[in-house]
Formats: C-alpha cells, sequence, structure tokens
C-alpha cells in the first residue's frame, strides 16, 4: 500500500514545479524550523527566515504569502515524517508478533519527535493551529496505522465495531505521552518509553479479553 502524503499547505501562494524552485522551498523550510526552534513564534519573521535561508524576501515571498505559512509548512513536514517513520503493518513483508509490532511504532513515534524537542513544543504549544480540513488526509493515514495494530490484537470473536475510536483512543493516548515527554525534555527517558509500551500493550491486551 503506498504512503499517502499530506498536500502542500494551502496557505501557500504556489506549489513548486520545477526542481530547482522546489529546492528554494525546501531551503526555505528548514531555514524556518531553524529559526523557530531557536527563537520562538513570538519572534518569527519572514525577514529572519529569508536571512537564514540565504534567499531574498522576493523570493520567499513567491511562495509564502507571510510567517504562518512558513510554520504550516515546517508542520507538514513533520507530519510527514511521521508516516514516513511510523510502521505500517499491511505493508511489512515479514511477519512480525504484536510486541514487535508495537515496539516499532513506539520507536518511531519517539525518533520523529526527538528530532528537534524545541521545535516540536513551539509548533505545539506557540504557533497556531490552521483549519483541521488541512489535516484530513494525514489523520486518516495516521489513524489507519493505529487500527490495523488494534485488528492485529482483536480476538477471534471481535466484530470490529469499534476498531476505529479504539485506535483513536490509542493513537491520542501515545500522542498525550510523547507531546508531555517532549515538553519536559525528558522524551528519549528508558523510563518513559517502558511505560509508554506497557501502556500500550495492557491497552492491548485488555480489548483482547473482552
Amino acid at each position: 500500500m503506498n504512503t499517502r502524503i499530506t498536500p502542500a499547505p494551502r496557505s501557500m501562494r504556489k506549489a513548486p514545479r520545477q526542481q530547482r524552485s522546489q529546492s528554494t522551498v525546501e531551503c526555505i523550510v528548514e531555514a524556518g524550523a531553524r529559526v523557530l526552534a531557536g527563537r520562538g513564534w513570538a519572534r518569527f519573521t519572514t525577514n529572519e527566515v529569508a536571512r537564514t535561508a540565504g534567499v531574498s524576501i522576493g523570493s520567499l515571498y513567491q511562495y509564502f504569502p507571510n510567517n504562518l505559512a512558513i510554520a504550516e509548512a515546517i508542520r507538514k513536514r513533520h507530519l510527514d515524517e511521521i508516516l514516513q517513520l511510523l510502521p505500517d503493518i499491511e505493508d511489512q513483508a515479514e511477519v512480525i508478533s504484536l510486541e514487535q509490532s508495537i515496539g516499532r511504532l513506539i520507536d518511531g513515534v519517539i525518533a520523529i519527535h526527538a528530532k528537534n524537542q524545541d521545535l516540536h513544543r513551539i509548533l505545539l504549544d506557540e504557533v497556531p493551529l490552521a483549519p483541521r480540513e488541512f489535516y484530513e488526509t494525514f489523520e486518516r493515514e495516521y489513524h489507519r496505522r493505529y487500527e490495523t495494530l488494534i485488528r492485529a490484537a482483536a480476538s477471534p470473536g471481535d466484530t470490529g465495531a469499534d476498531h476505529e475510536v479504539a485506535a483513536r483512543i490509542l493513537a491520542d493516548a501515545l500522542e498525550g505521552i510523547v507531546h508531555s515527554a517532549a515538553r519536559r525534555n525528558d522524551l528519549l527517558s528508558p523510563a518513559a518509553k517502558r511505560e509508554a509500551t506497557r501502556m500500550m500493550r495492557s491497552y492491548l491486551q485488555a480489548r483482547k479479553k473482552g
């Protein structure tokens, strides 16, 4: 199954078509991530991003009308990276145990959020969120990964009627753990990973027992 990647942020002026323009946009987004992580949302300006990226402010405005559009592109990149790192049971060539699936999922979520904890804290706590429809494609694919895990752990008599709800509950629980750990800057704590694993295992085992 092909991974469905979130579309370009609708707040962009235009999507880059040629390789050169794509490279310019990637450079702006990368520079924006560094500036946002270092300065915070209150001091995040298009001028500083352009200077850091080594492009003119005019080049930046060809693609991004304001600093919020850049922040949304940074958030989109983060969501794309989550899908790339999050294991997909339906796509795995080898047969692995449920315990291994849980471990891979938690490792993937921790890895992407540990990449730049300052940036993720700012995206969570400071940058305004775009309308929810910006994230619908991502959320469908994201929750599908959890739903396949729920199905893999289902008991023989499970009808699957509540798998979608269970997947969202499990995703919300892990997100809460990871985001709180990121805010405390202890995302890489072995204890946090151990407890997150225990939480997921206990939830899936409880569902299996009915």
